[in-house]
């Protein structure tokens, strides 16, 4: 995501090295490239040109410090101003009304009908809330099994009728029946086409009058760039939506969509969504993904999402055991559960500052833990509680019930006691000072 762009505006900003001050030349050369490496990202033209001209004025505008580089201070500047371009500050789903109703649009094959999934996901997790799917793509084959699907995986029911193409009477009665049962939120997927039609912006219009929702999501395929930003604005000339969905954020984007839309709809970007797992959406934050675009990392989306997976009980459990050195495989194997809960490897790794670069080329497999879960669900219950007891015998047997060899064993059995040890040593502050102490120079 934004490698192609964050590598472009790394040159770019190499004009200032060496440079003491900020000048009219060196800040020319410097948005020169800036507006190129936008251009590449297949930004708009004109709004990568206002772009540049926002930040060539503010660049003019500044007394720099002496303690502050002039490259430092160039790449603060585009920092915040590529968080303006995205809308400066993150505005989550409404989710007022008695239900709610939330109406999902887009086109085929833009994500809609997982995204829908997701935001079932997210709503009933991380929001408390009691939601009802509605299926309204009556057209498209095994759409509704598709949704049921998604749905059945986080426990939340679909309202369909079976034999009933009218998507607009579906919708009501999906409204009569939320509102019997209980439900407080109602999400309604929709039909999309290959391309934008007549036919469908009336249907999807004509769902909108009649269920009155509190908020209508758009959906859109942020890897068909500039192509993305004109449906939004089609869409949204029609239906007048509050928010942008960008999807398949993870796969081969150059980010234009993400970049564009808000200046051409005048809308925010509510989540960004990467990969097929009902987990993997996230709230969009402009400024953490400038972070992002500008190499700095995104260390805060890392701790949430790692606060996510985080049992305050069970960690002073774990840590009692830690301190005991009673941590054994069965404890191994829920913090593996726990890391994969969390999403995309390499995506995770990037938020981290300094490392996304580092780890560009490189193939982290999300399948990485694959032979080690292999390995300790080959081990007795014993075993996975004593890891003391594994002798050769045992080790050979674990191979063979794996479908590895007695070295991966031998090299996860040491890794693991490194590990273990690592933690004792952690777990105890005195410990710390004398490991901190042994580091200091004599």
């Amino acid at each position: 995501m934004f490698e192609n762009l964050s590598d472009k505006l790394e040159r770019a900003f190499k004009t200032f090295k060496g440079q003491s001050r900020i000048t009219e030349l060196n800040v020319a050369d410097t948005l020169k490239e800036v507006r190129k490496a936008l251009l590449d990202a297949d930004v708009n033209y004109k709004i990568a040109k206002t772009f540049t001209d926002t930040v060539k004025q503010k660049a003019l505008g500044q007394n720099v410090l002496t303690a502050v580089k002039p490259g430092e201070m160039m790449v603060k500047i585009v920092h915040e101003e590529l968080s303006s371009l995205m809308g400066g500050e993150s505005e989550e789903v409404n989710l007022k009304g008695s239900p709610c109703i939330i109406l999902i649009a887009g086109l085929q094959g833009s994500g809609k009908t997982t995204f829908t999934g997701k935001l079932a996901s997210y709503l009933k997790n991380k929001k408390g809330r009691s939601v009802l799917v509605t299926a309204c793509d009556v057209y498209r084959p095994a759409a509704i099994e598709q949704l049921k699907i998604l749905a059945s995986q986080v426990d939340v029911p679909v309202y369909s009728e079976e034999g009933n193409k009218n998507p607009v009477k579906i919708a009501e009665a999906a409204i009569k029946e939320a509102k019997n049962r209980g439900y407080n939120t109602i999400i309604i997927d929709t039909a999309g086409r290959l391309a934008i039609d007549k036919e469908m912006m009336e249907e999807i219009a004509a769902i909108k009058n009649a269920v009155k929702p509190q908020e209508i999501l758009f959906v859109v395929d942020s890897m068909t760039g500039q192509d993305a930003v004109n449906t939004a604005k089609e869409f949204n000339d029609t239906l007048d939506f509050d928010g942008v969905v960008l999807t398949k954020l993870d796969g081969d984007t150059r980010g234009g969509a993400a970049l564009s839309i808000r200046s051409v709809v005048n809308k925010p970007i509510k989540f960004v969504s990467t990969g097929e797992k009902l987990e993997a959406l996230d709230v969009f934050y402009p400024n953490r993904m400038a972070d992002r675009i500008l190499g700095m990392g995104d260390i805060v989306s890392l701790v949430e999402k790692a606060q996510e997976q985080f049992d305050v009980e069970e960690a002073r459990k774990l840590q009692k055991k830690i301190a005991k050195d009673q941590f054994n495989f069965n404890d191994f194997l829920t913090q593996i559960q726990q890391i994969k809960k969390m999403g995309n490897l390499k995506d995770l790794a990037s938020m981290i500052p300094g490392v996304g670069k580092s780890i560009r080329n490189l193939d982290i497999d999300d399948n990485a833990f694959k032979s080690i879960e292999a390995i300790i669900h080959s081990m007795t219950p014993t075993e996975r509680e004593n890891p003391a007891l594994m002798n050769g015998s045992r080790r050979k047997r674990i191979a063979m019930g794996s479908g590895t060899d007695i070295q991966e064993i031998n090299r996860l059995l040491k890794q693991f006691d490194e590990t273990r040890k690592l933690m004792k040593m952690m777990s105890s502050g005195k410990n710390m000072s004398r490991m901190m102490s042994n580091l200091r120079p004599n």
